[in-house]
Parts: C-alpha cells; structure tokens; sequence
C-alpha cells in the first residue's frame, strides 16, 4: 500500500466525512487516495474558505474538521482559517503538502517553513518525515485537536512520503474519552460562595454553547431564580424568551444588560476566554467576585482573576451545583424589572419601517422568516454587534459568529458548513458587501454542491464597521469607500439566483420567498447605517427603572 491510502484510512478511522481543500501538485497522491475513500473532497476556491469550512464543521460536531493545501503559497493561504479556529476553540486539523525530503530537484521554489510560521496559531502541529509514525500522528492530532480547549492542530505530508510503498498498516483506534468532573471539595466551595452571595449573575461564553450545557444551566437558573447573559459566541445557549435570560453582550461597550453585572455581587463564568469578550467591559473597577467554572483553568487577565475555580465537564457542574443548592432562591424585583427593560429596548421596538433599512429593522424582518433552530452565521462588519445585541437566539450554536479572530471573509463559509452538518433546517449567512467580496468566488462551491441557502448581502458600499469607529475617534471620512458589483447578476453569474430589497417589498418576504425558490439564492439589500451613532450613546438602566419608579 501507499503511505497516502494509510493516511487516508486513518482520516476514515477518525471518522472524518469531509476534507475541504484545493489540490496542488505536491498533495497528488494524498488527493488520489481520497478518491477511493468514503471521505468527500470538498474543493473550494479558495484555501481560506476551505479551513472556515472546516473550523465551522468542528464547532458544529464536536469533532475535527480537516482541510488541505498544497505547499508554500496554499499553505500561506490557509493560515488565517487556521488562526479563526484556534482563537475561536474549534478543532480542526490542517494537512499541507511539501517536496520530497529525500530528493528534492527544485530548489527553493515555493519553499517555506510551513511548520514554524503555523505553529503560534496551533496547539500542535508536525511535518511527517516517515511514514511510519502516520497512525499515531493522526490519532494524537485529533485528539489534541477535540481536548479541552478545542483547537487547530497541523501536519505537514511531503510527497515523497506520501507516494512512499510500504507494508500494510492499520490506523489506530478512535478512542471516546470522558471529560474529567470536577473535584468535589472545589464544588463544595462553588456553591458556598452562590449561597453567600446577594445577588450573583452567570455569563455564559462559546466554551459553553454545547446542548448538555443548555440542558443543565436552564434548569439551574430556574431552580436558583439566576440570571444569565450571553457573550456573542455565547448566544443561544440560554433561550432568548427564557424568563431568567438577559440576552446577548453584543458591543464592548456597557450596554443595558451590563447593569445586571453592575448590580451583582458575584459573576459566575460559564466557558469564557478572555480573547471572545474583554472582561475590562463588565469590570472595569476590577472589583468583581469571579467564579471561573470551565473544562480548563483561566488565562489570568489583570481584569479577570476568579476568586475560585471549578474545572471539569461543566454540565456535570451545573448538575453538582443545582444539588448543592437546592431551595436557595434569589429572586429580585429589581432584576426582573431590568429584563422586562432590556427586552423593550431590544427587541420591541426594533421595527419601524424605512428604506433603505436601518439595522434593527433588518435584524427584526431576518427573525421573522427564522425557525427556533434555523441558523444564521454573520460575516465581519457593524451588523455584526446589532445581530448580537437584538437577534433572539433560542437555541445553542443557532448565530455563528466569530468574535475572536473577527476575520472577514468567514460568513460564507461558515453558513456552508452549518447547511452540511443541518440539511434540515434553513440557514442564512448574512454579509457585508466588504466581508462577502473576500471570498464570494466560493458560491460557486456552494451551487456545486448543491446547497440550499440564503445570503443576505447587506450593502453600504464601504467598510461601515471602520467607518463607526473612525467616526467615533474624530477622524475625518477618509478610505473607506469602494465600489460594487452588480450583486444580483453577480450571484447569476455563478449559477445562483440574485434577488433585491427595494421600497416595493418587504425584506421578510424577499427572504421568505428566497428560501421558497431553493438553492443559493442571493439577496442584495442596501442598509442604512444612520443608527450607529446611537451604539455610542448606551447607558446604564436608571435606578428609577430597576426601582419600579419609571413607569
């Protein structure tokens, strides 16, 4: 047999469905061997969209996406999907060709150190160099991979290797392994320091938008009258029309449900990393009473040092806890009285109507035309904060979004993958035309596979995000405006179909009738970005509303 069909059946013991990726003359033997595998090739056009891809398929299973490049220049490209994975907790593993190591008759063509520059981006990464350590490099890579904290691993196949004849082998054996509760007396303290406390509050992060965890946090927050809050990676895993849910932290800035922060006397974390949502927003003074509960200890952050600790499976947590805590309550008036505001503000009175829309409007009317475990996966752009703060999510890992790397160009993809892993459900990736111009040349792969899926493109014509941000500094409007397509016949170009909002129709009903038509299906709607300005005006809920004074 060839090391590459070796390789191949590895994959395949692992598990993997898909391999996304673009072919290269150094991984030819790799791609030859996929061909005769249960594994699909998935070719993209490019590498970047294919490591999203694979990023995407991760945080959605559990389990390791993979993508492939060839070497140098394909390597280079596929780095940035890698750095989304690895900052954003989701497993992936990236193979790259290479020349021969024995035999190389061209020189410096294309060479790079493609270990080296992936390893700050990587939890572990490693170039092949004998086809005899192929089964466990792959089982130790997924495994890595899939631990505690998720993330991207690497491994580098030179052709000779790949090519090589060897005596027949056997991959090593996927292995499920349980996650570690945690310890009984760290439990023991936990539930001491929430049965002292006044008023605590739970912020839940992306580590812990897992369905067990959505399971055991609800009831816990019933049980305990606790209310909880999202990160935007976060979102989903309480249900948005919970009654203990106060949504999303969708701006870094204090908004409304910071004032809950403000008010408790101790913040319980559920799965939260300091690079998704920067804990000098909620705790400024640096003042707060931490319970760090995750799989994995804190990154010590000089605003962000837990009094406590408690690792383990963090289901099995919540579970422990609800035991240890059984008939403690805290309800609070005051607390109440600040949902029912933060719900008002939020997502009431979103809905006025205007053309071209503002973008509450646009998150209203995308809400409208989404089921409870429909997915939406947003792209990079201003949109981005007010999906966060206004959408409703009623279930787990339902808003894709990246606010860890927060790279453009992912939205696509990400939307893609969702629809691979979910065929039943209808998901709607929502873009910036900056963001979306990235790597639209993959709705293409989209049509080829014959995906059902909607793309919201919202257009402004410029780069909306820096241009809030350089509003708000005092700079001059300078650099961010460019030019477009036609969007509409863009989308045709590729096979899509290319819809438009205009002042003759509603956007829930272009969207509506966007996923009735089938297919990838484009809509070009423009936006009107007015509204931001007010996302530097957000203050804290007024004492006379949380007293019951403000009518």
């Amino acid at each position: 047999m060839k090391a590459s069909d070796l390789f191949v059946r590895c994959l395949e013991e692992e598990g993997v469905e898909y391999v996304f990726g673009v072919p290269g003359e150094e991984n030819l033997d790799l791609i030859e061997s996929l061909r005769g595998s249960r594994i699909q090739l998935v070719v993209t056009r490019h590498e970047q969209h294919a490591a999203f891809m694979a990023a995407t398929y991760g945080r959605l299973t559990g389990r390791a996406g993979v993508c492939l490049s060839t070497l140098g220049p394909g390597a280079t490209n596929l780095l940035t999907g890698i750095a989304y994975a690895q900052l954003g907790g989701m497993p992936l593993l990236a193979i790259t060709g290479q020349k021969a190591i024995r035999d190389n008759r061209q020189g410096k063509f294309q060479l790079i150190d493609v270990v080296d520059t992936f390893r700050p981006v990587t939890k572990w990464n490693s170039s092949l160099t004998d086809s005899g350590v192929i089964p466990r490099s792959i089982r130790h890579a997924f495994k890595v991979a899939e631990a505690e904290r998720p993330g991207a691993v690497h491994l580098e196949l030179p052709e000779d290797i790949a090519s090589e004849a060897i005596e027949p082998a056997r991959p090593q054996k996927r292995v499920t392994l349980r996650r570690p509760n945690a310890d009984e007396q760290a439990l023991d303290v936990a539930a001491r320091m929430i049965r002292d406390a006044e008023q605590p509050v739970i912020i839940y992060s992306a580590g812990a938008n897992r369905k067990r965890i959505t399971e055991q946090l609800t009831r816990l927050c019933e049980e305990l009258a606790l209310y909880a809050i999202g990160t935007q990676m976060g979102k989903g895993v309480v249900p948005d029309d919970h009654p203990q849910s106060l949504f999303g932290m969708g701006i870094h800035k204090h908004d409304y449900v910071h004032t809950a922060i403000d008010e408790a006397d101790l913040v319980i974390t559920l799965g939260y990393d300091v690079v998704e949502y920067p804990p000098s927003v909620w705790n400024e003074g640096k003042d707060k009473t931490i319970l760090h509960i995750d799989f994995v200890p804190a990154d010590p952050d000089e605003y962000y040092s837990p009094a406590h600790e408690v690792i383990g499976d963090i289901s099995n947590t919540l579970k422990a806890l609800g035991q240890r805590l059984e008939g403690v309550r805290f309800d609070n008036p005051r607390m109440t009285r600040l949902h029912d505001y933060v719900a008002e503000q939020l997502h009431v009175s979103a809905s006025e109507y205007s053309y071209p829309p503002r973008p509450q409007r646009v998150v209203q009317q995308v809400r409208s035309v989404m089921g409870r475990h429909d997915i939406i996966s947003l792209d990079n752009g201003i949109y981005k904060i007010w999906f966060a703060r206004m959408y409703p999510a009623y279930s787990n890992n339902t808003v894709l979004l990246d606010n860890a790397l927060a790279s453009m160009g992912a939205g696509l993809a990400a939307a893609m993958s969702a629809k691979m892993v979910h065929p039943d459900r209808r998901v709607m990736a929502i873009c910036g035309d900056g963001g979306f111009m990235m790597n639209s040349q993959d709705m293409e792969t989209a049509v080829r596979l014959g995906l059902d899926l909607v793309v919201l493109l919202l257009r402004d014509n410029g780069f909306g995000f820096i241009r809030w941000k350089q509003a708000g500094d005092g700079f001059a409007d300078f650099g961010m405006t460019f030019g477009n397509p036609d969007f509409v016949d863009y989308a045709r170009a590729y096979g899509a179909t290319g819809l438009r909002h205009s002042e003759d129709n509603t956007l829930s009903d272009v969207l509506e009738h966007a996923f009735e038509i089938g297919g990838v299906v484009l809509v070009d709607c423009p936006i009107d970005y007015q509204a931001n300005a007010a996302l530097n005006d957000i203050h804290a809920v007024p004492d006379a509303i949380l007293d019951g004074e403000g009518g």
